[in-house]
C-alpha cells in the first residue's frame, strides 16, 4: 500500500509504484479535474500541487510522492472560491475547458510564488500549459485580475 494525502484526506492505494500519480487520482481515487493531454509532461493539463508545486501528474509516478501533499482543483478553497477561480469566471477563460484545471493549478502556484507578475513572467510560467482554443489573453488577464484581487485583500 501506498499512502499519500490528496486534498486534505490520507489516502492508500495498492498499485505498483511506477503507476503515474493522474491514473492513481483518475481510476483509483475518482478524482477527475487532472485531465490526460499528452502523456509527456508537455501540455499542462494534468497539473496538479505536490507539496505547493506545480507539478505534471502524468509523469509524477505514485512511488515518488508517496507521503506528500497532493492537491487538485478540488481541494482549492472549499469553502469560497478561490481568486483565480473567480477571475477565470469573470473574464470567460474557459472555452472547451478541457486545458482550465491545468491553466488554473499552474496560475496559483504562480501567484504564490510571484504575487504581481508581469506579462512577461506570466508568459514564462503559463507557456508549458497549452489551449487549444488559444485563450491565452483571458488567461493573462485572469491571473491579473486575481493577483490584484489578493493584493487588496492585504
Amino acid at each position: 500500500m501506498i499512502e499519500l494525502t490528496v486534498n486534505g484526506i490520507k489516502r492508500s492505494v495498492d498499485v505498483v509504484p511506477e503507476m503515474p500519480l493522474l491514473w492513481v487520482l483518475r481510476d483509483e481515487l475518482g478524482i477527475t479535474s487532472a485531465k490526460y493531454g499528452c502523456g509527456v509532461a508537455q501540455c499542462g493539463a494534468c497539473t496538479v500541487h505536490i507539496d505547493g508545486k506545480a507539478v505534471r501528474s502524468c509523469q509524477a509516478h505514485i512511488g515518488e510522492v508517496a507521503g506528500k501533499s497532493i492537491v487538485t482543483l478540488e481541494g482549492i478553497d472549499k469553502k469560497e472560491q478561490h481568486p483565480v477561480v473567480q477571475a477565470w469566471i469573470e473574464h470567460q477563460v474557459p472555452q472547451c475547458g478541457y486545458c482550465q484545471t491545468g491553466q488554473i493549478m499552474q496560475a496559483i502556484s504562480l501567484l504564490t510564488k510571484i504575487s504581481k507578475p508581469t506579462d512577461e513572467q506570466i508568459n514564462q510560467v503559463m507557456s508549458g500549459n497549452l489551449c487549444r482554443c488559444g485563450t491565452y489573453p483571458r488567461i493573462r488577464a485572469a491571473i491579473h485580475a486575481a493577483a490584484a484581487k489578493k493584493m487588496a485583500e492585504k
